[in-house]
């Protein structure tokens, strides 16, 4: 009648509790989110790289690529997103450079440098939502445009 605990089942509900939430939230909280995804990792990979567990280290390092990468990178648009979404790009493939020396290097500095990059933006991105600026519609191609305030 019931079965035991099984972990795949519990990872399709946690699954199913993700996907459900992401489609009930805005385009800025999603972004905060992977902006918070990235910095976590780093702290993460920076605290594994203390400890010396070299496959913790490099997983939450590839994590934060593929946050930048697939996440915030091909959130920007490039089209109507301006001078904001170019710096912004170029901001993001410095890091992603920079995460990939990180991990061959095992360099905490570089780690540390990335945060430091990360960090005022995310806080920047944050501040728009509490002045009560807003993001566009979203246009046809999908991505969130930038108001000024």
């Amino acid at each position: 009648m019931f079965s035991a605990y099984s972990p795949r089942a519990a990872n399709a509900y946690q699954r199913i509790n993700v996907e459900t939430s992401m489609h009930t939230m805005d385009q800025h909280q999603l972004v905060s989110l992977l902006y918070e995804g990235v910095l976590s990792s780093i702290a993460f990979a920076r605290g594994a790289l203390a400890r010396g567990d070299v496959p913790g280290k490099c997983q939450s390092i590839t994590k934060a690529i593929r946050i930048l990468e697939e996440g915030l990178a091909t959130a920007l648009d490039r089209v109507d997103g301006g001078e904001i979404a170019e710096n912004l790009g170029a901001l993001y493939d410095y890091c992603v450079r920079r995460l990939i020396e990180a991990n061959a290097r095992n360099d905490d500095a570089i780690l540390q440098e990335v945060m430091r990059l990360i960090e005022p933006v995310a806080q920047g991105w944050n501040e728009i939502k509490k002045n009560g600026a807003s993001t566009a519609p979203v246009p046809s191609s999908g991505q969130p445009v930038l108001m000024e305030a």
